[in-house]
Order: C-alpha cells, then sequence, then structure tokens
C-alpha cells in the first residue's frame, strides 16, 4: 500500500478536524481532542500537528474573519483536502481489516 503514514496524535488531529466541519481552528481543536480522548493536550502540539498535516497536504487552511470574541482577531480555519480523506480512509481500511482478524481468531477467549 502506498500511503502517506501518520503519528497518532497526527491521525487524532486529522479526524478531528474531518468532523468539525470547516470549522477546526487550534483551540476547539485542542478542546475537542481532550475531551474525546481524556488526555491532556496542549495548544502548540495542536498546531504542530496541524503544520505537519499543512506540509502533508492533508489540512490546508485559510484566515477567517474577525471575531469579537477573540478581541477582533482572525482565527486560521482548517479542513481537510481530498488527500487527507484519502488518507482517512486507508487508516480506517486497515484498522478494520486488522479488528476483523482478531475478531476471528480470538473471539471465544476475549468475547468479540
Amino acid at each position: 500500500m502506498n500511503r502517506t503514514y501518520l503519528g497518532e496524535f497526527e491521525e487524532i488531529v486529522l479526524l478531528t478536524v474531518a468532523v468539525m466541519y470547516g470549522q477546526a481552528y487550534g483551540v476547539v481543536l485542542m478542546h475537542e481532542i481532550a475531551e474525546q480522548t481524556g488526555r491532556s493536550v496542549k495548544l502548540n502540539q495542536v498546531h504542530s500537528a496541524l503544520q505537519r498535516l499543512e506540509e502533508k497536504g492533508m489540512v490546508k487552511s485559510e484566515v477567517g474573519g474577525a471575531t469579537s470574541e477573540r478581541g477582533g482577531r482572525r482565527k486560521r480555519l482548517y479542513t481537510v483536502t481530498t488527500h487527507g480523506e484519502r488518507t482517512l480512509q486507508q487508516i480506517k481500511e486497515v484498522r478494520e481489516s486488522f479488528w476483523a482478524k482478531l475478531a476471528n481468531s480470538f473471539k471465544p477467549a476475549i468475547g468479540l
């Protein structure tokens, strides 16, 4: 399989950007990831992952309009590219394949 590999945190960030449908920016991504995973997440970690994903062509960003809640500052909004969508689909297929094999191999032992 010829694909770009992602680390676990990059995958989580990419998935979170995808489910936020164009409303993804650093702070909300940080909060959503922390809520969904139960792990401590720092804003600089999210920004670093977003930068790597953008360099890999999996997300793109644009600067949104200024908001009063941010003191007139603008947000950098992220969306998943076609390449990012394909990568997520490939990751899903690989994981599903392994889970299916595990379920077939260990069904009596672990109750899957």
